[in-house]
């Protein structure tokens, strides 16, 4: 071909292009990571640190090193359900569909907690431990019949599977209700009642998950305005989380076995924030920073919240870069960052050396 004669196989593609006809990959995205780096790159009270960040990847990839951290370490706690079944499935469906706001104002003595198996536990590990108190005393709490049967799943059973040893009660009892009566309803019209065949749904696509559950049910669908842009900043806290632990349980395999796992982002709540600041990795504004020392309530979709959460995103991201720009061949994705952060962060926490409270918001979201 001579450089006078066009090349009809580029004009063909750009054709192509011009006229939306192009293709370039048939691959979801959850837009999580895109809306996150936006905000940040809009932020006015929360910044990243680039050398704190950069020493926070070689801390934690040595750690969790040294710990063995994968995704093998989720079934090792006690409470996690051991079985590689359906039931599991129904049962980390049901965790993730109610894993929200378990922060209290109180005391640690005086907080909302669960007495099981002879041992006292709070957070996440006391809905955790409900739901495995109420399997064992007959009430079916991770069967989406139930949850849709109004004379058996009443306000007054669900206080009864949430049932504290302290005068605290869990909050947003009657919000817990409501996603699981929403639940039920989106599982018996469109996935035969079955988590796994909403799973299925998303074939082997673990963005393509996401998108189907913040699609499908509104109480997954955690996304916000922010500064006037057009569209929403995409969190989905608790669908992406629902779709790690099923990784993580299942260790890549079987129900848990995703193409895409690499595309879950952190998990946006109060305590990974927490330990990325302790860490030096977010720094707050002054403004921001009283108001968190002050344990002052945030509203959802607030701009100070938003902040807080995208960065944590987009920071653990970096992370994640830093790592794998030293570590070429580790086995390393967002997901295991976060739990390693939690954990970590729980661990301080129960040590009592806490430098700063984490921020407070109350919602289903997280």
């Amino acid at each position: 071909m001579s450089d006078d004669e066009p090349d009809l196989e580029l004009l063909a593609l750009l054709r192509q292009h011009l006229q939306g006809k192009l293709t370039i990959s048939d691959e979801p995205e959850t837009g999580v990571l895109e809306g996150a780096e936006y905000v940040y790159d809009n932020s006015i009270d929360v910044a990243l640190d680039m050398r704190s960040c950069k020493n926070a990847a070689a801390a934690i990839y040595a750690q969790m090193q040294q710990k063995e951290y994968s995704p093998a370490k989720w079934s090792t706690h006690e409470l996690h359900p051991l079985a590689k079944s359906e039931s599991t499935v129904a049962f980390i469906f049901t965790m993730d569909l109610l894993n929200f706001s378990f922060w209290s104002a109180k005391p640690e003595a005086g907080r909302f907690a669960i007495m099981y198996c002879g041992k006292r536990w709070t957070g996440y590990w006391s809905l955790v431990a409900a739901l495995q108190r109420a399997l064992d005393e007959g009430i079916p709490i991770t069967d989406s019949h139930f949850w849709q049967n109004e004379e058996e799943c009443t306000l007054e059973v669900l206080k009864q599977v949430f049932r504290s040893c302290t005068d605290e009660e869990i909050p947003l009892l009657e919000e817990r209700l409501a996603c699981l009566r929403e639940a039920g309803t989106v599982l018996y019209e469109k996935y035969e009642c079955s988590p796994v065949k909403l799973i299925a749904a998303a074939d082997g696509s673990a963005a393509r998950l996401v998108n189907i559950l913040a699609r499908d049910f509104r109480c997954f669908r955690d996304e916000h305005r922010f500064e006037g842009r057009r569209k929403p900043i995409r969190f989905l806290k608790r669908a992406q989380i629902f779709v790690a632990d099923i990784w993580a349980c299942f260790e890549g395999e079987s129900y848990g076995a995703f193409r895409d796992i690499d595309k879950i982002t952190m998990f946006a709540d109060y305590r990974v924030p927490q330990i990325l600041n302790t860490m030096g990795c977010l720094a707050y504004s002054p403004p921001l920073d009283t108001a968190i020392r002050l344990k002052k309530d945030f509203s959802t979709g607030g701009k100070w919240e938003m902040q807080l959460r995208a960065c944590s995103i987009w920071c653990v991201e970096l992370i994640r870069r830093e790592i794998k720009r030293n570590h070429p061949d580790a086995e390393i994705n967002a997901i295991l960052i976060d739990f390693f952060l939690y954990d970590t962060m729980k661990e301080i926490e129960e040590a009592g050396d806490e430098s700063a409270p984490h921020h407070r918001t109350r919602s289903i979201w997280y």
